[in-house]
């Protein structure tokens, strides 16, 4: 018998799921209403969603919303902004609020002095930091490719795009909704929440804020919340309706459970008492790929865990990253000649994958990871005929 915890969680998944049983809830009803509304379709009950990793990363700079754009346009059911702020307490979408990787600051004269060294999460970076900059300033900025030598062909549009606000991202939502006549669900992500914190520029109070200003902040929304946290997911349960996602890396613990001197790693709360512990707080795992299928020291997969199946048994959801075309990111196995740039045999991983279980998949390339998808519930319908 399930528990009302675990009844809650598969609830969810199955709303996520609805399709052309009846014309779904609009994303907010002022965003859609007027003579354009349209009838906004789900993704297919059965379906592992394909989640945009930044948007679509491995076609244009991450966290644009030329990326997030390109992203739905390819067929990704939810767009995926990290959050950090700025110095003014704006939510803005990059993966480290260190932007010297990611953004031209380097070519600002009038920022050098910004550079600095920072501890974060324990760990000493230099750089340039978003909570040094105003929104105003950041706006001067223009996205760069992460990692150009493996993508160099992002790098075309260096300099294009600015760092998007989380305001922005959503209001992107509703128009890409409305121009697919889909639901486009968005997937934020705190990053460090902790250190946030600590500066007097907590993430959670924006998200809370932004979600419900649109309307967002009810258990239907097209909305997952993630951290690799503990502490911020917990308090978000009581501010917050929609689904939570716990993070695991792949190796270490949260951040929070390690400053408050808990001896729990992210290996602890994959066992069957973590995950029953992460089901009273969350609803899902967004587990890194080798917690699912690991591989030994050359790069070849190993036999699968129990992770997937541990999860269901508590209710939870289960949608790891991050799945690449790139033969760097790949398997040994599934890798095609040795160039890292290239791509692979990207469709083997994620059958394997689907085949394993998961209700959803964090993709740079939503194209691959859809085809995958649609050849992948294909074959199980013929096999079930």
């Amino acid at each position: 018998m399930l528990r009302p915890r675990s009844l809650r969680a598969l609830l969810l998944a199955v709303l996520a799921g609805l399709v052309m049983l009846a014309p779904a809830a609009p994303l907010t009803t002022p965003a859609v209403a007027g003579p354009d509304r349209v009838t906004l379709i789900r993704p297919e009950a059965g379906r592992p969603i394909v989640i945009g990793h930044r948007g679509a990363s491995g076609y244009r700079p991450e966290h644009t919303l030329a990326s997030y754009a390109l992203a739905v346009e390819l067929g990704a059911d939810y767009i995926e902004p990290d959050l950090v702020s700025t110095k003014d307490g704006v939510l803005v979408a990059r993966h480290e609020n260190e932007i010297g990787g990611t953004t031209d600051v380097a070519d600002h004269p009038e920022f050098a002095g910004r550079r600095t060294t920072k501890t974060i999460d324990g760990t000493a970076v230099t750089g340039w930091f978003t909570e040094d900059f105003t929104l105003a300033e950041l706006k001067r900025l223009r996205a760069e490719e992460r990692i150009p030598a493996l993508r160099q062909r992002n790098t075309l549009y260096d300099g294009r795009y600015q760092v998007p606000t989380l305001d922005e991202i959503l209001a992107l939502q509703v128009t890409l909704s409305r121009r697919y006549h889909r639901v486009i669900g968005v997937y934020p992500e705190t990053k460090h929440p902790t250190y946030f914190r600590s500066l007097g520029l907590p993430l959670e109070d924006g998200l809370v804020t932004a979600l419900r200003r649109r309307g967002l902040d009810r258990s239907n929304a097209p909305v997952y919340v993630q951290s690799f946290e503990v502490g911020n997911l917990r308090a978000l349960r009581h501010r917050l309706r929609v689904p939570l996602i716990q993070l695991i890396d792949g190796s270490g613990a949260p951040y929070d459970l390690r400053a408050a001197g808990d001896p729990r790693t992210y290996t602890d709360l994959l066992t069957p008492a973590g995950l029953a512990e992460i089901a009273t707080y969350a609803d899902g795992i967004g587990p890194a790929k080798d917690r699912i299928v690991p591989r030994d020291a050359s790069g070849r997969l190993l036999a699968p865990t129990p992770v997937v199946r541990d999860a269901h048994r508590e209710g939870l959801l289960v949608h790891p990253f991050t799945f690449r075309n790139e033969n760097q990111f790949l398997p040994l196995d599934f890798r095609r000649g040795a160039d890292p740039a290239a791509y692979g045999n990207a469709f083997a991983e994620y059958q394997l994958f689907f085949e394993a279980g998961v209700d959803g998949v964090f993709s740079d390339n939503g194209d691959t990871a859809l085809e995958a998808r649609d050849a992948w519930v294909a074959a199980r319908s013929h096999r079930a005929a």
